[in-house]
């Protein structure tokens, strides 16, 4: 029994890629030991390939990111040198970022702008493929185009047929042995047209000089029949994700001779493998079966070594290294070798984390309790009263920058060589400091900083039981930002309040409402490993009640404004639109849950960003929130199409300030953007802020940049007399 893996994080054990990006970023890195150093962590990545596994992919580290590397290679765009190609990735004219699926993983966005595509094989300023032969990966021409932007239907099977004709040129120019060609897209509801256009373009693989395997993951194929029926010699597909229609289909096509990669190992979660079960599923599957995982294994941190978590929850969990175990696993199994595999799966039935209570409040739960009164259009009347905000309010999204300084006293707290009332003492430092800038700067709402925080998701997984952090556990988010996803393995409720002492403090400080900065209970699950033992509705209403139960905490601290954030509302939808209403039915419940019982006064803000709003527009109405922010400066507005076709009579803050790149805006390039929401927005609606939070950029950025902010607020303002 053959085994396969792919997708094996590019970050390193102790996030060399990181610091070797950024470095050179910083001038500390020159360009030749920034491509050794890369060169060094990919070739360690394939020695923990083939430690566990037969074979593997080649080719698939970047700089970045893998969509802006095949623009650069078939001439989409141009980069003469390594800065031309981190200006695409975080400059100026950075390309849009959205969401990878349903992932928190961000890729950056081709845009063809509604032209005719012109592709053209070209030499790239950095080669990925240097030196690659054996399963050499490149993103399938059916992803790349249906994840780019600004493509004509009259375009499409054009294009695609062209890219598969460059792919296959480019594949035999460089003498490739086999190909892994990475086309997700495939479990996206294509119409009947596209996959018209599928099998005519992909019927040109037959010139290949070399076998091709189509690898799909994340969800079903709604035509598995198709692809194997293209000239490809091995189809991937997810066997994890896929809602068991995958399976169905295998059980009912003709595979046609093709290797079929079945995808039996859980790339997105942490959860340790039924090892036994999923042997048996692969006798049930056939012959020409290759044991692999059922998607990249980069939504995972690299090892489990340095995790800092329970005993009892370390056997239950695996990451990336530990699924190339047990890919191993289940071909020794199938081998008839046993006794390690019933080492691996002792512990995984094993309850922990259970509280009969929280069940029992959740189960207790009544429609009303998911119902704010009164109205929006009564309660706004209440707040402006309270506020008495000026026309086109300033704020920002939360958090402020996170220096070096910030961080080294927080990791002399965590080590235990700071105590506790010498670190609160700092942290209200920071938060003063902060909120006298907010005043100097002259912002309308103020935020306290964040600087406790070391991330909006893990910060609330520590002050919540029921929820464990990895301590090591880095997983990319984009380019090289990382976050650490917690582990939701029990049922949850908070420890104490969770936020309120930094809040209040900073509301003593100022008499400008300060926002209480929560984290929403569907961002909390999307950017977790969430447990699969329970419905993950009932995880999102356990949270949302420890939420509101902190909301409730604002109110006798005199906190008038909370922002509960959703950035992930959109990426944790199912791939597939008709799985759509069943997920966003609790996603938009628990959301109204965190807020349904707060005073009239009490304003309600929710933020979002870098997804394809458009789409869930009628969604987002639901979650009667007071005011909404938004991104907008990548997608240059774009986001304004979706509220012209709605009744949108709430309050909104559009992004003027892309927050991702080191770039200070002028106040006519933020101008643009506001006049644009203008025509849609009324302006009695509409706020000025950045796009996201403020913690990775710098204060040399950030001051300028938010005094350029509310020049304009200042200058609209005048402008409307």
């Amino acid at each position: 029994m053959k085994t396969y893996a792919y997708g094996f994080p590019r970050l390193g054990k102790q996030r060399e890629f990181k610091r070797l990006i950024e470095g050179y970023w910083a001038g500390k890195v020159s360009e030749e030991e920034l491509l050794s150093g890369i060169k060094k962590l990919n070739e360690k990545r394939e020695e923990t390939y083939r430690k566990f596994v037969d074979s593997h992919p080649q080719g698939e580290m970047t700089l970045y990111d893998p969509m802006v590397d095949t623009a650069l290679l078939f001439g989409v765009y141009t980069a003469e040198s390594l800065n031309d190609y981190f200006n695409l990735c975080r400059g100026k004219n950075a390309l849009e970022m959205t969401k990878w699926f349903n992932t928190n993983y961000h890729y950056l966005v081709p845009d063809f702008g509604g032209k005719k595509p012109q592709f053209k094989l070209t030499k790239p300023v950095w080669d990925r493929h240097e030196g690659a032969k054996e399963n050499v990966h490149v993103i399938g021409p059916l992803t790349f185009l249906k994840l780019s932007k600004g493509l004509k239907p009259e375009y499409f099977a054009g294009a695609l047929k062209e890219l598969v004709e460059l792919t296959v040129e480019y594949a035999n120019t460089k003498g490739f042995k086999s190909l892994h060609l990475d086309d997700p897209a495939f479990v996206l509801e294509l119409s009947g047209e596209e996959w018209k256009a599928v099998e005519e373009a992909y019927s040109l693989f037959e010139k290949s000089n070399c076998p091709v395997n189509l690898f799909t993951y994340y969800d079903s194929v709604d035509r598995l029949d198709v692809l194997f029926n293209l000239p490809v010699s091995g189809v991937g597909v997810d066997l994890v994700h896929d809602r068991g229609e995958n399976l169905k289909q295998l059980k009912e096509i003709d595979r046609n001779g093709k290797t079929l990669f079945a995808g039996v190992v859980d790339g997105r979660n942490v959860w340790r493998n039924d090892l036994f079960k999923t042997a048996e599923l692969i006798r049930e599957l056939g012959e020409n079966v290759v044991i692999t995982n059922g998607a990249p294994l980069f939504h995972l941190p690299v090892s489990l070594s340095g995790a800092t978590l329970p005993e009892e929850l370390l056997q239950k969990v695996a990451f990336a290294e530990e699924k190339l175990k047990e890919i191993k696993l289940i071909g020794d199994i199938l081998s008839g070798r046993t006794e390690e595999a019933e080492e691996w799966v002792k512990g995984i039935n094993v309850p922990f984390g259970e509280l009969p209570h929280v069940r029992e409040r959740v189960s207790s739960l009544k429609d009303d309790d998911f119902v704010r009164k009164p109205e929006y259009r009564e309660r706004v009347k209440v707040q402006k009263e309270k506020f008495k905000l000026p026309l086109f309010p300033t704020t920002t999204i939360g958090s402020f920058p996170q220096t070096e300084e910030v961080r080294r006293i927080r990791l002399l707290y965590r080590k235990g060589k700071l105590s506790q009332e010498d670190y609160d003492t700092f942290i209200r430092g920071e938060i003063a400091k902060a909120i006298q800038i907010q005043e100097d700067l002259g912002l309308d709402v103020f935020v306290h900083g964040e600087f406790e925080r070391t991330d909006m998701v893990e910060f609330f997984a520590e002050k919540m039981k029921g929820i464990a952090t990895t301590g090591n556990g880095w997983v990319i988010s984009y380019g090289t930002r990382c976050y650490r996803p917690p582990i939701i393995y029990g049922d949850v409720e908070r420890k104490g309040q969770m936020t309120v002492k930094e809040i209040a403090f900073a509301q003593s400080l100022t008499e400008k409402p300060v926002k209480g900065m929560l984290t929403g209970p569907v961002t909390i699950i999307a950017w977790s490993y969430v447990r699969e033992d329970i419905p993950t509705e009932e995880v999102a209403y356990q949270i949302a009640l420890a939420l509101k139960d902190e909301i409730s905490d604002y109110e006798k601290a005199g906190i008038g404004i909370v922002q509960i954030d959703e950035p992930a509302i959109r990426e944790r939808a199912p791939i597939k639109r008709r799985n759509w209403k069943g997920y966003f039915d609790w996603a938009v419940k628990s959301f109204r849950l965190c807020h349904s019982s707060v005073k009239p006064e009490t304003q309600v803000h929710t933020h979002m960003c870098y997804s394809e709003f458009g789409e869930i527009i009628d969604y987002i109405l639901e979650m009667d929130f007071d005011v909404i922010s938004i991104e907008a400066t990548r997608s240059k507005g774009d986001i304004i199409e979706a509220f012209e076709r709605v009744n949108f009579d709430r309050q909104i803050g559009l992004g003027v300030w892309d927050i991702h790149s080191p770039y200070v805006p002028t106040v006519e390039e933020m101008k643009e953007i506001v006049e644009r929401a203008l025509r849609v927005i009324p302006k009695e609606n509409f706020w000025v802020n950045p796009d996201c939070g403020l913690k990775t950029r710098r204060w040399e950025e950030v001051i300028p940049a938010l005094r350029n902010l509310v020049k304009l607020a200042e200058e609209l303002r005048r402008e409307d007399g």
